[in-house]
């Protein structure tokens, strides 16, 4: 059996490719139970994160493994296989190793030197093992990983040459200025509780957050998240449904989300109709306002649409800014969503606000206070740190809005720079590599060898009983000095050439040795396969005790 990785990243396919082809955690369940269903592979694990989703198996037939293993990742995504095979990267035996310890160690990542990836791993590692997908192979190999990255962080500076996706996409949204500075004070939204948006969350109360709230289609989990944050800030830390979404948006000026969602969880007029709310009010408050003067908003949107109704009702009759009825399709906003200077950065994102007819004049309800960016005042900032995405990419086109997403994020690690560490642990990569292909080589004629000691203990018990027969007048200690001293004589003989045997067969090329074994002692096939089923602890003892009986 030999290891195999089939897979995609950002590094092989476009965002758009690895969006659509991103697996729910029951698809990754199915994937690895399908995987070791099929006749070429014995094990698997699947691993799968915002910009990645590979498979490694332990198969017995490579090109049967690469077609097997491409179509069930094709099946499970959705996206077809033809399409889907020009993004698709293989790699085999020590190359497939090598793969895996780079991206353990922060290699193979958007960010170079992220540390992230480590629990996602863990994760891969756990969910094999707790679905018996995970034999042998893997499991040692993704231990191995994770040996390999924790080393690589520990005796390097690679942690200097990256940083998390959180940290790198928040510098993004800072857009040049402070990070720190930038954060503080602000009114944070995070969506999901999953491992990066717990991380996401964590980062924002460390930089302190004026105001941090967790929105979670689980309360409870959201609750637990934000329990553990209130001490690692001076802000409020609250958590709320995802029904309480478009609330907080009128109050947030910062947006993480990062769900397992297979659709949008913020759509570009979710965000228009927080904007259209002065802040201090709620998209409830906002429904009063309009039972009390005329309010004009983004046509289609949610404060358009109270003030319709309550137009329908008669307590209130929508007006323009100069007081005459207004057109179908006239908003009453000078500065428009979609046709307007405005919504193509021409125009002045500060006057885009809830205009209302008072007093005989119209008037602007001052908007949330903007966030001073490079490029102009901005009212929010959004990070999507989800595959497939959870905010319209539509919402870059309103005014004073700024959008971060895992296209835009890999576009910009492209250009960054990378430590001189980098080259220490692509040095340590390859020296575990070659260590790790040794273990796995000289492990694989352990079978052989047991056998071959079973064999030999076999062999001196039948001789000995054989003894026992012919010379029945020796006493006990006759007996045993007989024994050991035969005993003794067989294990000086097998030990040189067995010793010698497994160092052969940790070299490249070594895996011909336990079949030379096989045909020199001629031993049986299925008594080896039965030595490489059972525990390797056991098998050790079982051997040991088989010599001495």
């Amino acid at each position: 059996m030999s290891l195999l990785v089939v897979g995609l990243s950002h590094r092989s396919a476009p965002v758009s490719v690895l969006e659509r082809a991103a697996l729910s955690a029951d698809a990754q369940v199915k994937l690895a139970q399908d995987i070791v269903s099929a006749e070429p592979a014995a094990e698997a694990a699947v691993l799968a994160t915002c910009n990645r989703i590979e498979l490694y198996a332990d198969v017995d037939k490579f090109h049967a493994g690469v077609a097997e293993l491409s179509t069930l990742l094709a099946q499970h995504s959705g996206v077809g296989l033809e399409e889907l095979t020009p993004y698709l990267y293989v790699h085999y035996e020590d190359r497939a190793v090598h793969h895996l310890f780079s991206v353990a160690c922060g290699l193979d990542s958007m960010v170079v030197g992220e540390g992230q990836i480590l629990g996602q791993i863990k994760d891969a590692l756990a969910r094999g093992q707790e679905l018996h997908t995970a034999g042998r192979l893997i499991n040692d190999l993704f231990q191995q990983a994770l040996r390999v990255g924790k080393r690589a962080h520990s005796e390097t500076g690679i942690d200097r040459a990256g940083q998390s996706l959180v940290s790198f996409g928040l510098e993004q949204l800072a857009d040049g200025a402070d990070v720190p500075g930038w954060v503080a004070g602000q009114r944070a939204l995070v969506i999901g509780a999953g491992s990066m948006s717990s991380l996401a969350a964590t980062t924002l109360a460390r930089l302190g957050v004026s105001e941090l709230v967790i929105a979670n289609r689980t309360l409870d989990r959201a609750e637990k998240l934000a329990a553990s944050l209130v001490a690692l800030g001076q802000g409020t830390v609250r958590a709320v449904p995802m029904s309480a979404v478009p609330d907080e948006l009128t109050r947030a000026s910062a947006v993480v989300s990062c769900t397992g969602a297979t659709g949008l969880v913020l759509t570009a007029e979710a965000v228009a109709d927080a904007l259209a709310v002065p802040e201090g009010a709620s998209a409830v408050m906002a429904g009063a306002v309009v039972a009390e003067g005329a309010l004009r908003a983004p046509d289609g949107s949610l404060v358009a649409r109270l003030a319709e109704t309550a137009s329908r009702d008669g307590r209130v009759r929508i007006r323009d800014l100069g007081g005459r009825p207004a057109e179908s399709g006239d908003t009453g906003c000078p500065v428009g969503l979609d046709d307007s200077p405005a919504a193509t950065g021409a125009g002045d994102p500060a006057q885009h606000g809830v205009w209302m007819e008072n007093a005989g004049g119209a008037a602007v309800v001052a908007p949330r206070q903007a966030v001073r960016h490079r490029g102009g005042s901005v009212r929010m900032a959004l990070l999507d740190l989800a595959m497939p995405r959870d905010i319209d990419h539509a919402v870059h086109r309103i005014p004073g809005v700024r959008l971060v997403d895992i296209e835009s994020l890999a576009d910009a690690s492209a250009d960054a720079p990378m430590a001189a560490d980098v080259d220490q642990v692509r040095d340590i990569v390859a020296a575990e590599v070659a260590a790790f292909g040794a273990a796995q080589r000289a492990a694989r004629i352990t079978p052989t060898v047991i056998a071959l000691r079973a064999m030999a203990a076999d062999v001196v018990a039948g001789e000995l009983a054989r003894l026992d027969g012919r010379l029945s007048g020796l006493d006990e200690k006759q007996r045993g000095e007989i024994q050991q001293t035969v005993r003794r004589v067989v294990d000086k003989l097998l030990h040189a050439p067995t010793v010698r045997v497994k160092q052969l067969a940790g070299e490249p090329g070594g895996a011909g040795y336990a079949d030379a074994l096989r045909t020199l002692f001629d031993l049986d096939p299925e008594t080896v396969a039965s030595v490489s089923r059972a525990d390797p602890t056991d098998r050790e003892t079982d051997a040991e005790n088989r010599g001495r009986s």
